[in-house]
Parts: C-alpha cells; structure tokens; sequence
C-alpha cells in the first residue's frame, strides 16, 4: 500500500504529468485512492440538469475511463439518462478524503458504442445482468414486493442462456473539457490546477485556492 501524505507537496507531481496529460495524472491518483480510500474509491458525484437547467446529482461508480473519457453506465431512461439526451453535459466529483484530495471534470456526455456496452454488460454478475432487466430505475415503486416480483420474472425469462442487454440499458461517457485538480494544505491554502482542452490541446493553469 502506497502512503500519501496530503500535506507532501504536490507541486512536482501536478506540474510533471507527462506531457502536460491530465489523463495521465488521473490515473496517478485514481491508483493512489484504489489503494488507500478504504471504501469503493471508485465512487463519484454525477451532475446532470434538465432542459430548463435544474441540476441533479447522485453517486454513481466509475467503470473505465481513458483519453476519450469517463464512462458510467445506467438505465437510459432514469433521471440522469433521460437528462443526458435533454442537456448533453455533465460534471463529475470524486473526493478522496483520505488523500486529501479531489478532482472535478466538466464536460459533454454522448452514449457508449453498442460493442462498448455489450461488452461491459455481458461480463456483470448474473444477477446485476437481471436487476437490468426488473429495474424502472426512476420510476415510482409501490412496495418491496413490486421489485422483488419483477426480479423473479426475469430470472424465470433468463433462467439459462445468455441474458441480453436491454435496450434501454448502456453507458454514458463524459467527455472532458476540463479537468480540475485539488491538494488539501494547511490554512486552507489548498493547490489546485486546472487542464482546459482547446482543439485537442490540454493548457494547463494554477488557481487560487
């Protein structure tokens, strides 16, 4: 296990990502929090709004992320899903308390690949590939017994063979225009730098605290 300290000065490390690549520092500290964040590091904020602007956020898990961008996955037709069609853009938070630190990216959402998503979708536990199916993420649930009904259903329907993705199931990809890097330091005085890409090019800028 790596042992970060927060208090260590980041200047070296948020200054020398290789070729100015905010990807690549990313995956620094996304590795540093897989191996020191006790629970589900992997746990981000997800805001979406509405047509009209009205925000939502929840948590949601990050399952992939590369040069192209950071990808979750979810019922289309929840909340976040049917935002991401009305207002193609979206801001993710991770926060890492542990290590003191914190990444926001802001940026447009576009749909996975079907390869992409099939891909993801057939290699999920049985029964997540089933609660997919059972699932109306969003929708008003009566009782318990209403989910647990539906979850028998699907089970019977996929009781052997290959289960599906459903149609109404896939990944979202947010696709950074920025990328923002916070450092907790003494007196408030925390380090933060920001990645703003232009015609495929990263600029990279210091913020006040």
């Amino acid at each position: 296990m790596s042992s970060v300290d927060p208090n260590d000065d980041p200047e070296a490390e948020l200054l020398a990502s290789p070729s100015g690549d905010p990807i690549a520092l990313f995956r620094t500290w996304f590795d540093d929090a897989a191996q020191n964040e006790p629970d589900e590091s992997e746990a981000v904020a997800f805001a979406t709004a509405s047509a009209d602007g009205a925000p939502t956020v929840r948590m949601v898990l990050l399952k992939h992320f590369d040069q192209h961008g950071f990808i979750v996955y979810t019922n289309l037709s929840s909340t976040k899903g049917r935002q991401a069609v009305e207002n193609p853009r979206a801001s993710l938070c991770f926060h890492w308390k542990s290590l003191a630190r914190q990444v926001r990216v802001d940026g447009l959402v576009e749909q996975v690949e079907d390869d992409v998503a099939d891909n993801y979708f057939n290699g999920r536990p049985r029964s997540s590939r089933i609660g997919a199916w059972a699932s109306r993420q969003s929708e008003e649930l009566s009782g318990r017994f209403e989910l647990e009904r539906e979850v028998a259903k699907y089970t019977a329907r996929y009781a052997v063979g290959k289960i599906p993705r459903p149609p109404h199931w896939s990944g979202l990809r947010i696709v950074p225009e920025t990328i923002e890097f916070w450092n907790r330091r003494p007196f408030r005085l925390h380090d933060r730098v920001v990645y703003r890409q232009t015609e495929g090019i990263w600029e990279k800028h210091r913020l006040f605290p």
